[in-house]
């Protein structure tokens, strides 16, 4: 049965109910294991279809677990074999893979923190990697968020590599122009499997069209990186749920803490004058060239760049405003989740850019 903390039904932009997400991650809490492993211990075993298989002796037997897209991806970064190289392998010459990762394993000293979730190897990490949990997390910070006047859950999602919270409070909002009208929100970002920092960052949300920009400058940023796990190096260690607590309860009042001054008048003030300043700067060059540059700069792909373009002409506002605004409306194509938060962030970078910049993006030509 769900916490109590999780109670309640909000209307979702995107992604899935507040209820949803509470039973997912008690759900994964009851089924998730962290190990502590000697490389030794570790094997890999793949068949003729190119399913990867970890091997870990472990209680005078051997456990098998899958391995996620993500997990290959760090195994073979800790073993220094590239990646297209390393599933290419796995796709044509399982045995090869195999003998050049045992071969690896057996000789690396190393002692990796093993994650996993419903029988797969879900992250293979340093053993100094600091467990902040998901759970842990939405159980301290959901009440406050919960307590602030009108506040509402515009998108909550669990991805396979990241959790995000996403709320909005009407009691600070501003007239851009004339009915166009932004409010202050939080977005919450956590992800147990080492693909980036527990992050609490100011949100401001776009009325008109329902545009998400994270504000980048006034962050909080957790690096999940702890002491080293003491333990034999001949055994496993295996971490079990009041370990995790014990060692994440400090922390997470301090996030708690964070997250109130995140959503303040004076936090959201001082984005929304960043905000304004673009509305002064013209896009006096080729739009398709600014686009380009933009492109070049962030690495979008080709797709991302025509639909980038696109928003900016329909919505025919040629000012740093608008191209912010374009970039931000995009994330609503995006289908990826992760990605089309990261549009959200881009918005937060592009405010934050000096004169000069902006100067080489409304002038390209």
């Amino acid at each position: 049965m769900p916490s109590p903390l999780f109670f309640g039904v909000f209307t979702m932009k995107s992604g899935r109910s507040l209820v949803n997400l509470a039973q997912e991650l008690e759900r994964q809490r009851v089924t998730k294991q962290d190990m502590v492993v000697p490389s030794s211990l570790m094997r890999c075993h793949t068949d003729e279809v190119g399913s990867c298989k970890m091997m870990i002796e472990q209680n005078g037997g051997v456990g098998k677990y899958g391995i996620t897209h993500l997990a290959r991806r760090q195994l073979a970064e800790k073993l220094k074999i590239p990646f297209a190289y390393f599933e290419r392998m796995r796709v044509e010459q399982p045995a090869l893979l195999d003998r050049n990762v045992n071969t690896w394993l057996q000789t690396d000293n190393e002692r990796r923190m093993i994650r996993t979730l419903d029988g797969q190897v879900r992250a293979v990490l340093s053993e100094r990697y600091r467990r902040l949990d998901n759970f842990d997390l939405a159980e301290t910070v959901l009440p406050i968020l919960q307590r602030l006047p009108d506040a509402r859950f515009e998108s909550v999602e669990l991805t396979e590599t990241k959790m995000y919270i996403k709320l909005v409070t009407p009691r600070l909002q501003y007239e851009m122009t004339p009915g166009d009208v932004v409010q202050a929100g939080i977005v919450i970002t956590n992800s147990e499997v080492g693909h980036g920092t527990l992050s609490v960052q100011p949100l401001v949300y776009r009325l008109v069209c329902s545009n998400g920009l994270i504000a980048s400058d006034r962050a909080l940023r957790k690096t999940h990186v702890g002491r080293i796990l003491q333990s034999d190096d001949e055994a496993i260690t295996v971490f079990r749920d009041d370990t995790l607590a014990a060692d994440d309860k400090a922390f997470f009042l301090k996030v708690r803490d964070v997250v109130e001054a995140a959503v303040s008048e004076a936090t959201f003030r001082q984005v929304v004058e960043k905000m304004k300043k673009m509305l002064d700067i013209k896009l006096t060059g080729d739009p398709v060239k600014t686009v380009e540059v933009l492109t070049s700069r962030y690495a979008l792909n080709e797709i991302e760049r025509v639909g980038v373009l696109r928003q900016l002409i329909v919505e025919g506002d040629l000012s740093g405003y608008g191209l912010v605004n374009a970039v931000t409306h995009y994330s609503h194509d995006v289908e990826d989740y992760d990605r089309a938060t990261e549009f959200e962030a881009l918005g937060g970078k592009l405010i934050e850019l000096p004169a000069g910049e902006w100067k080489g993006l409304a002038e390209a030509a």
